[in-house]
């Protein structure tokens, strides 16, 4: 693999800068579309089929884009073009989401807002591993997780600050205005922060553009059959990953489904989705994601010295048990500002959620494959998601009732118990980032003069076992 510059602080900046604008729309989809959603008719029971878009086009369009964008090269890159494409689509479909009249007119433009999203979020996490050097992709997706949480706390409290500023009243539809204006801001941010990385960053081109050309034309026939080869030669780092991945982003889902409306009835007391104490529990459930998203950036920096001192995966695993402390703990409270402390845990796991495993990754797979691979590991959030969507609705009902008023406070606790799982099978998994390199040991051991040559042994510490 090739060695790559070290990067400054302020070129990390920038390269990562982007993300800010992508989770401030992301952020204000999951904060408000499940209340939207009700606000237009939906029942609690119908909401994860209305949010199947999200994981539809992240299945089709992640590893497509990152298959795409490992054979591009023009005169904004290699992964520049797809920022760009995806955030002028992201920021139409935000400017218009919160105009919608009816229930199908917001699920459409949510499927385009998620696809857009895609285009533009999935290249960047093969922009770490692309411009930085092994040494420095943990602190490159912690820089990301920073922004992330900057980004996803302004989207989160924006609709409570502008109601404190005095905007009040509803759309024609009922949706608050508070909404509609966060939703229109969060357009314009979107597109400034992408613009600001796309111009202030540059791409290493490929060091031999012939053989690069030749490597392109002589991989699979297909984007398909290429994401097709990806999958049957996944790493085994991969697929240990996997499957905490699943049961981590399940998870996440039903939080951010239930969450808003769980804060309604559980703290607020709402019984009417078109009511005043429904609009300020939904407007609350945002001031909490927005306090996950401030804890998420407080940390993120601590993160690697926390798994230099100990392990990559020890610090992901004990992230993630913070987080299901934190949701499980959502019943015991009434009163909305207790409410908050359970977001300290959630947001040490989301930290390390949008940083450890990404790092875990990109040293298991081959350089000239990074954005298919990187699509390939989102499979494993939108999977999870597209369970959600099709079996909530069957699983809430033979459990808990139709239009049962508790549904959300109880998948939220379903989510807690989805992260715990998910630490425990995080033990399981093998960094090859924290392993010494056999070639490395026996050639030291060949000329180190006060040992017997030929004398390496595996031992657990290094990790050639």
């Amino acid at each position: 693999m090739t060695k790559r510059p070290r990067l400054s602080f302020p070129a990390m900046f920038n390269m990562s800068f982007g993300f800010l604008g992508i989770q401030f729309g992301w952020g204000l989809q999951l904060a408000n579309m499940s209340a939207i959603y009700e606000r237009l008719g939906a029942s609690p029971d119908n909401v994860p089929i209305l949010w199947l878009a999200a994981p539809l086009t992240g299945l089709l369009v992640q590893p497509v884009i990152g298959a795409l964008s490992d054979r591009t090269w023009g005169p904004l890159g290699r992964r520049r073009p797809y920022f760009l494409v995806g955030a002028i689509l992201a920021s139409i479909a935000l400017f218009f989401m919160p105009t919608s009249r009816t229930l199908w007119m917001a699920a459409g433009l949510l499927w385009i807002l998620d696809a857009s999203i895609n285009v533009s979020m999935e290249p960047f996490r093969a922009f770490v591993a692309d411009k930085l050097d092994v040494s420095q992709r943990t602190a490159g997706f912690v820089m990301q997780s920073f922004f992330i949480g900057i980004g996803q706390t302004l989207a989160n409290v924006l609709p409570y600050v502008l109601r404190r500023m005095g905007v009040e009243g509803n759309t024609p539809s009922g949706i608050p205005l508070t909404v509609k204006y966060s939703f229109q801001a969060g357009a314009v941010v979107f597109l400034v922060c992408v613009l600001w990385t796309v111009f202030t960053t540059s791409e290493f081109p490929p060091e031999d553009t012939e053989a690069f050309d030749r490597a392109k034309r002589g991989r699979s026939g297909t984007l398909f059959g290429e994401i097709g080869s990806a999958i049957r030669e996944m790493p085994r780092t991969m697929k240990q990953l996997a499957v905490v991945q699943f049961f981590t982003w399940l998870g996440l889902f039903c939080m951010w489904m239930f969450f808003g409306p769980t804060v309604a009835r559980h703290v607020f007391g709402a019984t009417d989705a078109a009511s005043e104490q429904y609009a300020r529990g939904a407007e609350w459930g945002g001031v909490a994601f927005a306090v996950y998203s401030v804890v998420c950036f407080a940390v993120a920096f601590a993160l690697p010295r926390l798994a230099a001192a100990s392990s990559r995966k020890a610090t992901h695993a004990i992230a993630l048990v913070c987080g299901a402390i934190g949701l499980l703990c959502v019943p015991l409270i009434h009163d909305q500002y207790l409410l908050l402390l359970t977001m300290v845990g959630v947001g040490i796991a989301w930290a390390s959620i949008l940083s450890m495993p990404y790092a875990i990754l990109s040293g298991a797979l081959p350089a000239a494959r990074m954005g298919v691979y990187m699509g390939v590991f989102n499979f494993f959030i939108v999977i999870p998601e597209i369970c959600a969507s099709l079996g909530f609705k069957r699983l809430i009902r033979l459990l808990f009732g139709p239009d049962n008023p508790n549904t959300p406070l109880y998948m939220v606790v379903g989510g807690g118990i989805s992260l715990l799982l998910a630490a425990a099978l995080m033990t399981q998994v093998t960094d090859v980032g924290d392993r010494v390199d056999e070639e490395a040991v026996i050639d030291a051991d060949e000329h180190e003069a006060l040992s017997i040559q030929g004398s390496a042994q595996p031992v657990p510490s290094s990790g050639l076992e």
